[in-house]
């Protein structure tokens, strides 16, 4: 399989967003923005747009103060306050990583086992 080298952005102090997307049954598949359009409205406006297939999890990296968070439930609930604004349904491309991180735990008995799962297949 050909590699990509990984961009790392360079200069000024900047937080690159990078989101997983299952592309298929194969597995997860992380596609990165382009560092031009690293701020949260960026990746909220391509999740919306349809520009992922099925994100599974948003991380944000930077890189000068080493640091990346796991941001998808403030992603997730940016989206969900967004589409209940307007009244408007979550779009179906983003429905499941929506409920997914702005439900809790105990309503979604898979949870737990997807998160292990995750982590097993990074390991």
């Amino acid at each position: 399989m050909p590699r990509t080298g990984w961009m790392v952005p360079y200069g000024a102090d900047q937080t690159v967003y990078l989101v997983v997307d299952r592309m298929n049954r194969q597995g997860d598949v992380c596609r990165e923005s382009e560092v031009e359009r690293t701020d949260p409205e960026a990746i909220i406006a391509d999740l919306l747009s349809g520009q992922f297939n099925d994100p599974v999890r948003v991380i944000a990296f930077n890189t000068l103060e080493h640091w990346s968070m796991d941001v998808s439930r403030d992603i997730a609930a940016e989206i969900q306050t967004r589409c209940d604004i307007e009244g408007a349904a979550v779009p179906e491309h983003v429905e499941d990583f929506v409920h997914c991180y702005t439900h809790p735990a105990r309503d979604r008995p898979w949870a737990s086992r997807q998160s292990s799962a995750f982590m097993s297949k990074s390991n």
